[in-house]
C-alpha cells in the first residue's frame, strides 16, 4: 500500500479499497457481470437440464464475483475460466485478466492464468463454431474456418486486457517510482538546507571568534603597555619630571599606534560592504558575509605584522621597564604571511600576559628557524615582587591563551603552555613552515 493510499483510506474508503469512487466502479462492474451471467445462465441451465432458476442463480454469484477483483484477482480469473465453458462470463473474463495483469503478482502466474483463459476460450469457440456449422447458422467455407475464428475470438477475449493491464501497471509503478524519489529528493533538500544552515551558523561563529581574536591581539598588548606606563608615570610624576615625560610620550605613541591598527581593521571590515549607496538599508546575511570576508582579509593581509617586527615589540617591553632577552637560532629567513603573523601574535601575547602577571620578572623569548618549522619560546622567570601585578591591575578576561592555542592550531602546529620548575611562566609553539 502506498502512502497516497494510506491516505485515502483513512479519509474513508470502504473494506479494501482505497477511494469510494474504487468501491463504486467495482459494485457497478459486478451488478453489470452479475446481470450478463445471470442472463446467460438461463441457456446454460436448458442445455444442463436444470431449472432456469438454477441457471441464474449460478450466473448471478459467478459474475458477482467480480466485485472481489482488487482484493483476489487470480479468484476472479480463475472464476472467469471456469464459467467458460457455460458460454458465460465474458465480462468476467475481460475484467478479471485486466485487473491481474495490472496488479503486482509476478509475471509467470499472469502468464498462466492468461494461458488458462485463452485456452478455455479457444477451446469453447472451437465447440460452439462446430455446433453453430452443424445447426446450419454459420456457413462452412473451408477447413480453416473453424481455426481461424476460434483463435481470433480467444485472442480479442484474452490479449486486449491483457496488454492493457500490463501497460497501466508499469505506468502505475512508474509513477510510484517517480513520487517516492521525489519524496527522497525532497527530503534529501531539506537535509541539505539543514546542513547548508548548520555551515553558516558555524562559518559566522568561527569569523567572529577570528574578529574577536583579532581585535584583542590589537589592542590587548598596546593597551597593556599604556597602562604599565601609565603606573610608572604616575610614581616617578614628581620624582624623576623627565623621566615622566620620557613615559607619557611613550604613551601617547602606543595609543595612537593602537589607533590606527584599529582604524585600519575597521576601515576593512566596512570597505566589505562597499557599493552601497549611504542610509541604504543592509540585509543581517549581507552584514555578515561582509564581516568574514574583511576579517579574512584583515588576518591574511600581508602588509600585517611580521617576524622582523619582533625587535620594536621586544623594544616596548622593554621601554615599559621589563627585562627582556631576545635569542634568535638560525638563518632568518621569510614565511608565508599567515605564519608569520601567528608567529608574531604568539610572542606579543604571551608578553602581554607577562606585563598582567609578572611584572617586573626577567623574560626570554626564543626563537628557532628550523629546516621545515619555525619554534618560538616565552619564558619569564618569577617576578620579584608577588604583588607587582596586582598593583598594576590589568584587566584579564582568560582568551589570550584559548586564541593562541586556536591559531596555532589552525595552521597545523603544536601549542604548549603551563608553569615551570623555578615558579615562572612558559609559552611554546611549534609552526610549519610551509
Amino acid at each position: 500500500m502506498t502512502t497516497t493510499g494510506e491516505m485515502h483510506r483513512a479519509a474513508g474508503g470502504p473494506w479494501w479499497w482505497e477511494r469510494r469512487r474504487s468501491a463504486v466502479l467495482d459494485v457497478g462492474l459486478a451488478v453489470a457481470s452479475a446481470a450478463e451471467c445471470g442472463v446467460e445462465g438461463v441457456g446454460f441451465a436448458r442445455d444442463a437440464g436444470v431449472p432456469a432458476a438454477v441457471g441464474v442463480v449460478f450466473g448471478v454469484l459467478a459474475g458477482a464475483m467480480l466485485v472481489l477483483r482488487r482484493r483476489w484477482p487470480i479468484a476472479v480469473v480463475l472464476v472467469g475460466v471456469a464459467v467458460t465453458p457455460a458460454r458465460m462470463g465474458v465480462l468476467l473474463s475481460v475484467v478479471g485478466l485486466y485487473t491481474l495483469a495490472a496488479s503486482e503478482m509476478p509475471r509467470r502466474i499472469i502468464g498462466a492464468l492468461a494461458g488458462m483463459s485463452f485456452v478455455g476460450t479457444l477451446i469453447v469457440s472451437v465447440v460452439r463454431a462446430q455446433q453453430d456449422m452443424g445447426h446450419g447458422n454459420l456457413v462452412r467455407v473451408g477447413d480453416w474456418f473453424v481455426p481461424f475464428v476460434a483463435i481470433t475470438t480467444s485472442l480479442g477475449v484474452t490479449a486486449p486486457p491483457l496488454l492493457l493491464g500490463l501497460y497501466v501497471g508499469a505506468r502505475r509503478r512508474l509513477m510510484e517510482s517517480l513520487r517516492e524519489r521525489n519524496d527522497s529528493l525532497e527530503r534529501e533538500l531539506q537535509l541539505l538546507a539543514e546542513r547548508a544552515e548548520e555551515r553558516a551558523e558555524w562559518a559566522r561563529g568561527e569569523e567572529r571568534t577570528r574578529i574577536a581574536r583579532e581585535m584583542h591581539d590589537v589592542v590587548a598588548h598596546r593597551v597593556s603597555l599604556m597602562v604599565v606606563h601609565a603606573a610608572a608615570l604616575q610614581a616617578v610624576a614628581r620624582k624623576d619630571p623627565e623621566k615622566a615625560v620620557k613615559n607619557a610620550a611613550l604613551v601617547g605613541d602606543m595609543g595612537r599606534q593602537a589607533l590606527t591598527e584599529l582604524r585600519e581593521m575597521l576601515g576593512v571590515m566596512r570597505s566589505g560592504g562597499g557599493g552601497r549607496e549611504p542610509g541604504a538599508a543592509v540585509p543581517l546575511a549581507a552584514v555578515g558575509v561582509a564581516a568574514a570576508a574583511a576579517a579574512s582579509r584583515a588576518v591574511d593581509d600581508e602588509d600585517g605584522p611580521c617576524l622582523g617586527d619582533l625587535d620594536e615589540l621586544v623594544g616596548q617591553s622593554r621601554a615599559a621597564g621589563m627585562v627582556v632577552e631576545l635569542l634568535v637560532e638560525g638563518d632568518m629567513r621569510s614565511y608565508v604571511a599567515a605564519v608569520e603573523q601567528t608567529a608574531y601574535r604568539v610572542v606579543q601575547e604571551a608578553l602581554t600576559n607577562v606585563h598582567k602577571h609578572a611584572a617586573g620578572a626577567k623574560t626570554y623569548v626564543r626563537l628557532a628557524h628550523r629546516v621545515s618549522e619555525i619554534a618560538m619560546q616565552v619564558e619569564n622567570e618569577p617576578p620579584p615582587d608577588a604583588d607587582s601585578a596586582s598593583d598594576v591591575r590589568l584587566p584579564s578576561g582568560g582568551n589570550g591563551l584559548v586564541g593562541m592555542k586556536e591559531r596555532v592550531a589552525g595552521l597545523g602546529g603544536v601549542f604548549v603552555c603551563g608553569p615551570t620548575d623555578a615558579g615562572g611562566y612558559r609559552v611554546s609553539a611549534v609552526l610549519p613552515a610551509a
